[in-house]
């Protein structure tokens, strides 16, 4: 998703402070600090895939300094077995995200986005999905994830049943001890990060995920 804020609806000043201090601190990672960052998020997120072998899962393409690097679609489709299948996103018109499969190809769209050029498979798709990987700002120790601003992913991850395994992709020092939030954000059950790896995070029921990738941070 692309280097921008949507203020669709009034946010806190808090998140609006953080969410302009983080995009500015990505922004000034170098070409060369993107690329190194990337590499060691697909490694750990690779792994995960390869081990839990999901028959649908989501991921998106990252834009600018999103982590997970340009080529993320093609690098999760290698590593999903021939008959899964890697949704990615279409942003529509409300900021809400519909689905469709990525099959190697994508075309430019709006804000700098390129999405999936294969049919639609609506909104609801998502909930079928038995790994679904997010961009992010930030997510605290508790799962608390902020975003951008539109509210597109809290819709999505709305969809999604609890007991599906929810990952955020950061870079370093973008996991926190805590983000401010609101009754309407989503939390993840996991983050990795190029220099941490997969952090495992305790959900405000209390419960800590199960599905690690080896390297563990709880709270």
């Amino acid at each position: 998703m692309p280097d921008f804020s949507d203020e669709a609806e009034e946010t806190p000043e808090a998140k609006r402070h953080r969410r302009g201090d983080l995009l500015a601190r990505r922004r000034s990672l170098t070409a060369a600090q993107r690329a190194a960052a990337a590499g060691r998020v697909q490694a750990e997120l690779t792994a995960l895939v390869r081990r839990l072998r999901p028959r649908l899962m989501t991921g998106y393409v990252p834009v600018g300094s999103e982590p997970g690097g340009p080529d993320l679609p093609e690098v999760l489709r290698a590593a999903l077995p021939d008959t899964s299948v890697l949704l990615l996103p279409v942003l529509l018109a409300d900021l809400d995200l519909d689905w469709a499969a990525y099959d190697g190809s994508l075309a430019v769209a709006g804000r700098g986005m390129r999405e999936p050029t294969g049919p639609r498979l609506g909104v609801a798709a998502v909930a079928g999905a038995d790994l679904v990987v997010v961009p992010a700002l930030a997510v605290d120790l508790a799962g608390c994830r902020l975003g951008r601003g539109g509210g597109s992913y809290d819709r999505a991850l709305a969809r999604v049943p609890a007991a599906t395994p929810t990952v955020a992709l950061l870079h370093d020092g973008e996991l926190l001890d805590a983000l401010p939030a609101e009754p309407h954000d989503r939390p993840v059950r996991a983050a990795i990060t190029p220099g941490g790896g997969w952090h495992a995070l305790t959900d405000p029921s209390g419960v800590t995920p199960h599905t690690s990738a080896g390297r563990t941070r709880v709270r």
